[in-house]
């Protein structure tokens, strides 16, 4: 078992506070080595405070607001984070793509194992498209795609392609107030007319950014300006009919 010593350095390199440790070696001395049928470890944790929240959680909300503003029947995934379209399917039918495969015990899940580049579906088939933090990847073989500098182009243009007029698409990807650039092959780096120009067509509902400096929402003029560094774009867009 893990001295006394040892367990209060564990807490305050994780940051507890000293009440925190006096209960917690009080507790681990009431329980002793052993309490009803459960064995006893030492395992010292210090999770207090506000719950914590990311970027991540900010571009889910974002995206979960807007699909239920509108209650599209037919949703397309493409690339989103796998706990938020689980989240998805709890309510919705939703075709998921992506280009690693992947089997599905849902039954409300259609999986599509392709390049976002040519979606194998015809025009207008989709009342909603999601992709989160996914655009910026398209095309630089990190995920195993085919290296094609125009991927995220391409696959833009496929995503526009398959809504439906007076669809909506979501969208989430990286930002900066400075030159656009690739981190090879990591992902890209947009500025916010690269991205305007993707859009050709469609009409804002609503865009934002997130500062990963503040861990918080801004306005654009909050974007980062490091060379290099990014912050968030969350938009969401329309379909013109």
């Amino acid at each position: 078992m893990n001295s006394i010593k040892e367990i209060t350095g564990l807490l305050k390199a994780v940051g507890a506070d000293e009440k925190f440790i006096r209960d917690y070696i009080e507790g681990l001395s009431a329980l002793g080595s052993g309490y009803g049928r459960f064995e006893v470890n030492p395992e010292p944790r210090y999770d207090t405070g506000d719950h914590p929240a990311g970027f991540v959680d900010a571009e889910c909300e974002f995206a979960a607001r807007h699909i239920r503003n509108k209650s599209p029947e037919r949703i397309l995934d493409v690339g989103s984070y796998r706990g938020f379209i689980i989240g998805m399917l709890a309510g919705y039918g939703v075709t998921t793509l992506d280009v690693r495969g992947r089997k599905s015990s849902l039954e409300n899940e259609t999986v599509i194992t392709c390049d976002a580049k040519s979606i194998p579906v015809p025009d207008g088939s989709f009342d909603a498209v999601v992709s989160l933090c996914a655009l910026e990847h398209f095309g630089l073989g990190r995920y195993g795609d085919e290296f094609d500098p125009d991927g995220d182009v391409k696959s833009f243009r496929e995503m526009i392609r398959v809504l439906r007029p007076g669809g909506i698409l979501v969208f989430t990807t990286t930002i900066t107030a400075m030159a656009p650039s690739i981190s090879f092959n990591a992902h890209r780096i947009y500025d916010r007319p690269a991205l305007h120009s993707y859009c050709a067509g469609l009409a804002p509902l609503e865009e934002k950014y997130y500062s990963l400096l503040r861990k918080s929402f801004c306005d654009f003029d909050g974007v980062t300006k490091h060379p290099r560094a990014w912050d968030v774009y969350m938009g969401c867009w329309e379909k013109k009919a």
